[in-house]
């Protein structure tokens, strides 16, 4: 993307000092002046500028309303003759912000909305808003979410699959009941992560996570090798079915919190200096006599912790199969649980969502704008290695790589 100028008056400076509407100013002048400066890219002339070079001509400007946390902003969209001229500060910033705003406003409608969210949505908005223009504006996000979480994965192999969900509070029949939003993330065989699918459940049960893993499949989703999760029962029995053959990893950290909650106080600090050795190992031979030195220690005292360690070991060390430069990243959930304090961090906004459209409507629009994000940013892994790696194993030695159960 080119540089822009960027010119601010002092009565625009002043206003972010001085007033409320000041930063709303100041960010309005700052975006309409990089809307005219990428319709200069656009043509490949500024206006009234004579060159051999430009490609278009103007043909004024319209209107457009964007809503974010500063409230709404009164755009100024050149227009060019061709009708060719467009611009993504609307498509990927407006997404999550108008899938906020148009939960609160549900809220609202529905007369089940707090005092703050009231004067928050019409912050926001600037204006009253009627059902219909709710419903239009659901409507034109609600096709754009779906098409993200629908599209095919086709072209594509994931060798590495890590899933996670969190629970949320959502508004039905007059009820507030307690789903599940699973998702599904994977870093294909280019090394890019890819955020794959959403899907909301009653619960974490072995049905939901089937009905989420068909799902990916039916859109194209093969070549799993390795399956990164927590210990929850269903989630593995639905792993186990649909993709057999391929190792499971058992999250470290998750391991880690379970230990710790089966011991005292006392013997805590103890244990997760322990259990750091032990999963730093550059081995499995090296982790398990770190953790045989460990139990010694311990076993009398936190008998129970050290069970409980002992029982989920071999499925939090499959990962040490891989080389070494793959092992840190896919040992946890941890990346899968960023994205979650992203969902929760708006989320706490909302606190009880209206309907189950509007949960996936504001959780999918964030997905589908950080899938953006890491598709174009850096590869995550070089996959080169582990390729390499694939090709060197043996059937029989492949036959022992422990598979989830």
């Amino acid at each position: 993307m080119a540089d822009y100028e960027i010119s601010l008056s002092s009565e625009q400076v002043k206003g972010l000092l001085t007033n409320d509407e000041g930063l709303k100013g100041l960010i309005e002048a700052v975006a309409n002046q990089v809307l005219d400066a990428q319709m200069t890219e656009h043509l490949s002339a500024s206006s009234y500028e004579r060159s051999s070079e430009r490609k278009g001509y103007r043909n004024g400007y319209r209107p457009r309303q964007l809503y974010t946390r500063v409230g709404k902003l009164v755009l100024r969209v050149p227009q060019s003759r061709d009708g060719e001229f467009s611009t993504e500060l609307f498509s990927r910033f407006q997404r999550s912000e108008q899938a906020l705003v148009l939960a609160m406003m549900e809220m609202v409608l529905q007369g089940v909305s707090t005092r703050k969210v009231e004067r928050v949505t019409q912050e926001l908005c600037g204006e009253s808003f009627s059902k219909s223009t709710v419903s239009r504006l659901c409507t034109n996000l609600d096709a754009r979410v779906q098409a993200w979480n629908g599209r095919r994965l086709d072209g594509q192999t994931f060798p590495f699959l890590i899933v996670d969900a969190l629970v949320i509070k959502v508004r039905t029949d007059e009820r507030i009941v307690t789903m599940s939003a699973l998702v599904a993330s994977g870093i294909n065989n280019e090394g890019y992560r890819e955020i794959l699918g959403l899907m909301l459940g009653d619960s974490e049960t072995e049905a939901t996570w089937t009905s989420l893993f068909c799902g990916l499949k039916d859109r194209g989703l093969k070549g799993v090798e390795l399956v990164v999760s927590d210990d929850h029962k269903g989630l593995k029995a639905a792993a186990a079915r649909h993709f057999q053959g391929a190792m499971w990893q058992r999250c470290q950290v998750h391991l880690i919190r379970n230990v710790l909650g089966a011991a005292s106080n006392r013997y805590r600090a103890t244990l997760a200096a322990g259990m750091k050795r032990i999963f730093s190992s550059e081995s499995r031979a090296e982790a398990r006599e770190r953790f045989r030195q460990l139990a010694d220690e311990l076993v009398s005292k936190a008998e129970k912790a050290i069970e409980t360690l002992e029982s989920g070991l071999d499925d939090a060390l499959a990962v040490m199969v891989l080389p070494g430069k793959y092992r840190r990243r896919l040992a946890t959930t941890n990346m899968q649980e960023r994205l979650n304090e992203e969902i929760r961090r708006r989320e706490r906004v909302i606190r009880i969502f209206p309907n189950e459209a509007s949960a996936v409507r504001l959780i999918g629009a964030m997905l589908a704008e950080q899938h953006e994000i890491w598709i174009s940013g850096k590869k995550y892994f070089d996959m080169e290695e582990f390729f390499e790696w694939k090709k060197s194993q043996p059937q029989a030695a492949e036959a022992k790589v422990r598979s989830i159960k």
